[in-house]
């Protein structure tokens, strides 16, 4: 057997850029790949905090995500998740790689939303006016990710970043920086045209009104039943699409939460994979609301494409 491969994260971000990694997600689900097959995320608790496991198998690897969560960790100057992601051949099952699992939820995270709003967002005209809630990496990757797929369409900007204290956040670059009690905020979302909230906000982080008819908003920031960074008025005015509906119904509290307010019915719910193949048109003057939770086919389908060469077979 060949010694595994252990890619950190600098070597995850050089063997696979933004681009490639919305490739790699849209072209699994157009040949095939059902979400729906995934096993369901574990959780194991722990004396300081939590496991997380997030098994996949596709056809040429089976992977699986350590995740660990220790919600003292930012009291010590530590990230509060930290992962290893294992890779492992179909076959024979023995280990093929070891990747940094922070760089690649960093990197498949924004790359799955991309790719489920990249038909609606590449169909309009003129620049892309862009707010994001956060200050985390996941506010960092959507930004990169958006400008990487859109470009060749249209034009990424502005760009405003709305954060809770502008003094200490990680500014996005060439973005604005707004305080989100700033009376700025109500006429930036307004403007925009993509709104990201990636956060650990519990409750909805604006009024649905403040967005436009034909917007387009992305929710990453909890896989929590009872957290949600949106108002349920705006999922009950928008097309609500999630990664799968038997996940979202357990774990994405934006959707759980507008179902129990009977704000949105769980037969309206549209699965990524009907969106990306073009099975599902929705209405471009209503707003497109992607709520991701992060699933485990994401996370192999992503490793696949770090540890394939440039250029080579999907």
């Amino acid at each position: 057997m060949n010694a595994p491969r252990f890619l950190d994260a600098a070597a995850v971000r050089a063997a696979c850029d933004p681009a490639r990694a919305v490739e790699a997600v849209t072209a699994a689900l157009a040949g095939g790949l059902d979400p729906a097959a995934d096993p369901a995320r574990q959780a194991v608790p722990l004396r300081s905090g939590q496991f997380l496991l997030m098994p996949s198998e596709g056809g040429a690897h089976a992977g699986i995500k350590v995740a660990t969560v220790a919600p003292g960790n930012p009291g010590r100057g530590l990230p509060r998740v930290q992962a290893s992601y294992l890779v492992f051949d179909a076959v024979t099952l023995g280990l093929v790689a070891v990747l940094d699992g922070t760089a690649l939820t960093t990197l498949r995270t924004p790359a799955v939303s991309v790719a489920a709003v990249a038909s609606r967002l590449q169909a309009g005209t003129g620049p892309v006016a862009v707010a994001v809630f956060g200050a985390g990496p996941q506010a960092h990757g959507h930004v990169a990710t958006l400008a990487a797929v859109l470009t060749p369409f249209r034009p990424l900007g502005p760009v405003t970043q709305l954060v809770r204290d502008p003094a200490r956040a990680a500014p996005i670059g060439g973005a604005a920086v707004v305080a989100v009690d700033d009376p700025r905020t109500g006429d930036v979302l307004r403007g925009a045209d993509v709104v990201v909230c990636a956060t650990s906000a519990r409750t909805p982080l604006f009024d649905a009104d403040l967005i436009g008819g034909a917007a387009v908003v992305v929710a990453v920031g909890s896989h929590e039943p009872d957290a949600r960074e949106l108002p349920g008025a705006l999922l009950a005015r928008g097309t609500v699409v999630v990664e799968d509906v038997a996940t979202a119904l357990r774990e994405a509290g934006d959707v759980c939460l507008a179902v129990d307010e009977q704000a949105l019915r769980v037969a309206d719910l549209v699965p990524m994979r009907d969106l990306v193949t073009g099975r599902a048109r929705p209405d471009p003057d209503r707003p497109l609301v992607f709520k991701s939770v992060g699933m485990a086919w994401e996370d192999l389908v992503v490793a696949e494409a770090v540890l394939r060469p440039s250029g080579g077979p999907s």
